[in-house]
């Protein structure tokens, strides 16, 4: 596989801005960002311990921004739904593993950087290992939910299914080529991987070292596709190539077979080695 590594250009401004302002501006867009975090975080608890006490079908939107202490179009500037109530990090989680393909050092394997962004995914539940179990067993219980929960995880996969296919060079697509579907399968099984570590450990409650967990579970899947992945080739390497010309000997006939590009003193060559070796 030909890695493809594109360095990102910073954004020109139209114009030149003071120095002072850069940190300024930054302050402010973290701030808002955690404020915003806030907030969608305790409308997920309200929402959890309503669903927990009433039941997720009785309970409505105006309860929970109630049980918050906020308006009605305040849960609607964060939430589309009361399903997505419960699941208030996966947004800024997304960004996070985004940030860590974005930031991925030239020389590392694509895959090595897909286990580390997914990481970032299971942090969100370590976190907070008791609200994570509570949701767990929530999704279990209404379809809904679960199907919020598996859309989510579908963004992940995507995610990392671009980042993969990103690093292969279009021009080397050909029959024969397997890559493109490693990538995607590849990307699947990290993903695997994460999910079948992740429902174990909230199985047993949140206990546990989910982080040597996972690293064991990406050995697996490093193992298995890590070496499939580009077999024979190297970063920045030509695909290998069929020979100019092939000569084979029928009785006292030699059969020559060349490429249609194949430069001609080559296939000279070629043939007149053979004649040599009769």
């Amino acid at each position: 596989m030909r890695y493809v590594h594109a360095m990102s250009q910073p954004a020109k401004s139209p114009r030149a801005t003071a120095a002072t302002d850069a940190p300024e501006t930054t302050t402010a867009g973290t701030r808002a960002a955690a404020q915003r975090l806030k907030m969608r975080r305790e409308l997920a608890a309200a929402a959890m311990e309503l669903f927990a006490t009433k039941g997720y079908e009785a309970t409505t939107v105006d309860e929970i921004a109630g049980a918050a202490g906020v308006a009605r179009r305040t849960f609607f500037r964060h939430f589309r739904s009361k399903e997505e109530a419960i699941f208030p990090d996966h947004d800024d989680t997304l960004v996070r593993a985004e940030a860590v393909l974005n930031a991925a050092p030239a020389h590392e394997h694509p895959l090595d950087t897909v286990c580390r962004g997914i990481k970032e995914v299971m942090k969100m539940y370590a976190a907070k290992p008791a609200v994570s179990v509570a949701r767990y067993k929530l999704t279990r219980e209404v379809p809904t939910l679960r199907e919020a929960e598996i859309a989510s995880v579908a963004r992940y996969e995507r995610l990392f299914t671009r980042y993969l296919l990103g690093h292969f060079d279009e021009r080397d697509h050909h029959v024969g080529n397997d890559d493109p579907l490693l990538a995607e399968v590849a990307a699947s099984a990290v993903v695997t991987a994460h999910n079948h570590v992740l429902r174990r450990w909230l199985r047993a409650g949140g206990q546990g070292d989910v982080e040597a967990q996972l690293d064991r579970a990406f050995a697996i899947v490093r193992d298995t596709f890590g070496t499939g992945i580009g077999a024979g080739r190297t970063a920045g390497a030509e695909p290998e190539r069929a020979p100019a010309a092939t000569v084979a000997a029928d009785g006292e006939v030699l059969v020559a077979v060349a490429r249609t590009d194949a430069p001609l003193d080559e296939v000279m060559r070629t043939i007149q080695q053979a004649l040599k070796e009769r």
